[in-house]
């Protein structure tokens, strides 16, 4: 029987996977994150790479999908792999409730898949670590190990905290109810936001299942806003970042390498008044500024603490989350936030 809140039961982001035209500086990112590199798929030439609860994979194959993927969009998430109770029966529940389905003999994909944000690949994963069962991982089942495993120190990051996507002026409601109609995601957050120079709207939608969100960004008025470059540089809509979420902002950011791993600058004025507005965080003011570290607050005694990478892979980058009792995205932030991206912009000659 369907669960009309959870229709296709999911259950959580298992891994996502990258196509890029080069792969050198896309790994060192990887080890700067303090992702370790142990298996690679059987019979495919696709690397795995992990930290915690977060499962990354390098697509290396000289031909199919992924590689047709990164001609047309650069570095690029080619495609995710979604945790469900029931693999065959989530695929036909989603085609039946309108997604496009992946799967055909050219392709020969290795798990049942439908289309998803700018035609990159959903795959739906029934072999996942469940509560007190950690058998029949695809990672044990469908990978073996590599002969030299590059193991590097965990940077604290323990799992997907949400992925943001960013569509084409007017197409925001259409990939809303994609989401919506096919997986059963509801609204948490509408959000209208102004820049300097540039604007965007964003449309934030929780998984039916609470483990992840994704907002959904479109460009307003000036096709120079940060989301229409994102389009003209990846040739389309796609994932614009992800969020990595920590227990110790601080402490990952001590570990991280910034002469591979660099963030977006912060205007100094912002620390003269963001202590007084959440004066209930607990860690070390100085070290928060010396990193650049946003804070933000939805109500007494709760925060959290981000901060953004500049542009990593191609027009994508990387958040880093930490969460004290506060479900927000920091929209308290958004107009600093703004306020940096405008800047790096604008020192790329964008603006």
């Amino acid at each position: 029987m369907t669960d009309s809140k959870n229709p296709l039961k999911l259950c959580g982001i298992e891994f996502t996977e990258y196509a890029t035209p080069d792969s050198d500086f896309m790994e060192k990112a990887f080890y700067g994150f303090g992702f370790s590199k142990t298996k690679k798929m059987k019979g495919r030439d696709v690397e795995y790479f992990n930290q915690n609860d977060i499962h990354f994979l390098i697509n290396k194959e000289k031909s199919g999908f992924s590689k047709e993927f990164a001609k047309s969009h650069g570095p690029a998430i080619c495609s995710m792999g979604w945790r469900v109770e029931d693999a065959d029966f989530a695929f036909t529940e989603a085609v039946k409730r309108g997604a496009k389905s992946a799967v055909n003999e050219a392709n020969k994909l290795p798990y049942p898949a439908i289309y998803g944000i700018g035609d990159s690949l959903i795959y739906f994963i029934e072999n996942f670590a469940k509560t007190g069962a950690n058998k029949g991982l695809i990672y044990d089942t469908d990978f073996e190990d590599i002969a030299e495993p590059v193991l590097v120190e965990d940077k604290g990051f323990l799992a997907v905290d949400h992925l943001t996507n960013n569509v084409y002026q007017g197409t925001m409601h259409k990939w809303a109810d994609f989401y919506k109609d096919v997986f059963g995601f509801t609204e948490v957050r509408y959000f209208d936001i102004k820049g300097v120079k540039t604007a965007l709207i964003s449309y934030a939608l929780a998984s039916p299942c609470g483990k992840f969100c994704i907002p959904i960004n479109e460009g307003k008025g000036s096709t120079n806003n940060q989301i229409d470059e994102y389009l003209n540089e990846y040739n389309g809509p796609g994932v614009q970042h992800l969020a990595f979420i920590t227990d110790d902002l601080v402490g990952s950011l001590d570990k991280l390498d910034s002469s591979i791993i660099d963030t977006l600058n912060i205007v100094p004025e912002y620390y003269d008044e963001i202590f007084d507005r959440v004066p209930w965080v607990k860690e070390d003011k100085k070290r928060i500024q010396d990193h650049q570290i946003l804070i933000d607050s939805q109500s007494e005694d709760s925060y959290l603490l981000q901060i953004f990478t500049k542009n990593l892979f191609g027009p994508i980058f990387i958040e880093m989350i930490q969460r004290v009792d506060d479900q927000g995205f920091g929209e308290g932030n958004f107009s600093t936030l703004f306020k940096s991206i405008e800047l790096n912009q604008m020192e790329r000659g964008v603006l």
